[in-house]
């Protein structure tokens, strides 16, 4: 069994291809670049890789517009070249998880283009459409701001089609039942091919049934029919999905009896997590994990600080979205929509330590660790660009030319040139070689989560610290402890853990060479540097305390 729960203890890599690493030399990243820096990735200690959609695409929104999803976009190689870095992938150890991205597909899909022949046409159905555009088609859109409407007129037809993002993605219409077998067939199609599961996009839309001018229902089951599908092409395949929904929603995703999305992104408390990054006040946060603590036992929350789009901040109170804003994202070319900040995560937090606490308190979150391509090693953003675009730019390698991503004069983004987060200043090649760099304790730290795999199985409670920046957590699984505390202030702070909370005579440090005996009082004395943090596990068996008599 606890093979199949594999993703318990993952530590899983986000990556676009087109901006990862390019051996052709023509600018976009591909499968064969990818495939020559496994190595790397498997040094780094990461177990799992989420590839960003590579299909053939307009590429109008960073490939999550498909026009074939059984195919390889010619950018990035081909289907045999996918294959061989599947091999590779295997041979080292690490999985793949892809995206799945069937809410919709390009408009220059054949099923769209065959759909707008004809009210008659073999794929009409396959769509969302209305004689009259609906009263409500200036709400729901996903990117406000920049989005006009979620109904578009198709001239030909004189009807209009339903499109919960962009006009050029129309909304496949899963109410239709061979929309749903394709669906499967997709999925069965890449699994034969050797990935372990899908990262699926925008799950909420795709179980939505709209209705023009009124409020869609909502289809759950359709979600259980696509996770038993999964579970019969391959036992131990996962579904991560993307449902940045409220706590008490989440229980409809992943299932009453955990029959639905295993793994989900916790958009909830990455929220809450930058608001305490922001302001050092922890109750925010535990409030945060408390809501989202009662799970099925096979589901997990997928953790993490930065992923392809703009950090959003949708569910804070208006209070508390602005003090993260005047922290992290003060001047307006960094925020996006009003809601959110398009920046990267070492240049949003300003300085090493606060890097660390950061990705310390991620890594102990109740869940599974998801990074983002870059944040290792410290990468910035480039505010010059547009939108989203900003956090999407190439992996910097070395200080060659083109940060070592690519030989060509012309790339697919450029490459953060100026200043501090410059290619020639933040690279893997420079990070490898310095001993104190923030890749070798990134590096330590992924190992670490991976000799604690109580974070991902056992059951967790909240530790009193007595201090309001901060958070002290302990996790139980097979008789043994964890304990983890992390220090938001910039100042340093000494903590007491009374016998009732730690229960354990001796901690063990797991970062330093140290270790905590109880006092006479059976208490223990804790130091946290300023923005500091602290990995113990309890090195006594139940009931330290107590004295154990021997029979004989």
């Amino acid at each position: 069994m606890e093979d199949e729960l594999w993703y318990k203890n993952a530590v899983i890599y986000s990556l676009d291809l087109e901006t990862f690493m390019d051996a052709n030399g023509d600018g976009t990243g591909d499968f064969e670049g990818l495939s020559a820096r496994l190595d790397y990735l498997h040094a780094l200690g990461v177990d799992t890789i989420w590839l960003a959609p590579f299909q053939p695409t307009p590429n109008k929104d960073n490939g999550y517009d498909i026009y074939d999803y059984y195919g390889v976009d010619e950018r990035h190689g081909s289907s045999g070249e996918f294959v061989d870095f599947i091999y590779k992938a295997k041979k080292l150890g690490i999985k793949v998880i892809i995206d799945l991205v069937v809410n919709h597909t390009s408009d220059k899909h054949p099923w769209f283009i065959n759909a707008c022949r004809s009210k008659d046409a073999r794929f009409r159905n396959w769509y969302v459409w209305s004689d009259e555009k609906p009263a409500n088609a200036d709400e729901g859109m996903v990117f406000p701001g920049v989005q006009e409407t979620t109904w578009t007129l198709e001239k030909k037809t004189n009807s209009y089609y339903f499109h919960r993002f962009f006009h050029y993605q129309p909304d496949l219409n899963t109410d239709n039942p061979e929309v749903r077998k394709e669906i499967e067939r997709i999925m069965g199609y890449w699994l034969q091919l050797g990935v372990d599961g899908f990262r699926v996009d925008a799950v909420p839309f795709i179980l939505e049934a709209p209705a023009p001018g009124k409020k869609a229902q909502m289809r759950f089951e359709y979600l259980k029919q696509m996770r038993r599908f999964l579970q019969w092409r391959k036992g131990d395949a996962v579904f991560l999905g993307e449902a940045n929904v409220l706590p008490e929603e989440s229980k409809n995703y992943f299932g009453e009896n955990g029959d639905g999305i295993h793994l989900m992104f916790n958009f909830f408390v990455n929220q809450y997590a930058f608001y305490t990054l922001a302001t050092a006040e922890v109750k925010p946060l535990v409030d945060a994990l408390m809501r989202t603590k009662e799970i099925f036992p096979y589901n997990q929350w997928a953790q993490f600080l930065r992923n392809h789009d703009e950090l959003d901040l949708g569910r804070l109170t208006d209070e508390e979205r602005e003090k993260v804003f005047q922290k992290f994202g003060p001047a307006k070319n960094m925020q996006l929509y009003d809601r959110g900040i398009r920046r990267r995560l070492a240049p949003m937090l300003g300085n090493r330590q606060q890097v660390e606490v950061a990705y310390s308190l991620m890594f102990s979150l109740p869940g599974t660790p998801v990074i983002r391509y870059g944040d290792e090693i410290g990468m910035g953003e480039n505010l010059e660009l547009p939108e989203r675009e900003a956090i999407r730019t190439p992996m910097q390698w070395s200080a060659d030319a083109g940060a070592g991503f690519s030989k060509a004069s012309k790339l697919v983004h450029p490459v953060v040139e100026e200043g501090y987060y410059s290619y020639k200043h933040v690279n893997v090649e420079h990070q490898r070689r310095d001993p104190s760099s923030l890749l070798n304790w990134m590096t330590a730290l992924i190992r670490l989560r991976k000799e604690c795999p109580e974070i991902g199985h056992g059951d967790w409670e909240i530790v009193d610290t007595g201090f309001e920046h901060v958070l002290g957590m302990r996790y139980n699984w097979r008789e043994n402890s964890l304990f983890i505390f992390h220090n938001f202030k910039d100042e340093p702070q000494e903590i007491v853990i009374k016998k009732k909370q730690s229960g354990h005579k001796k901690l063990i440090d797991l970062m330093n060479n140290e270790e905590s005996i109880a006092s006479e009082k059976q208490e223990h004395a804790i130091i946290l540097e300023a923005y500091g943090y602290r990995w113990f596990r309890a090195d006594d068996l139940a009931s330290p305390y107590e004295h154990h008599k021997v029979k004989r």
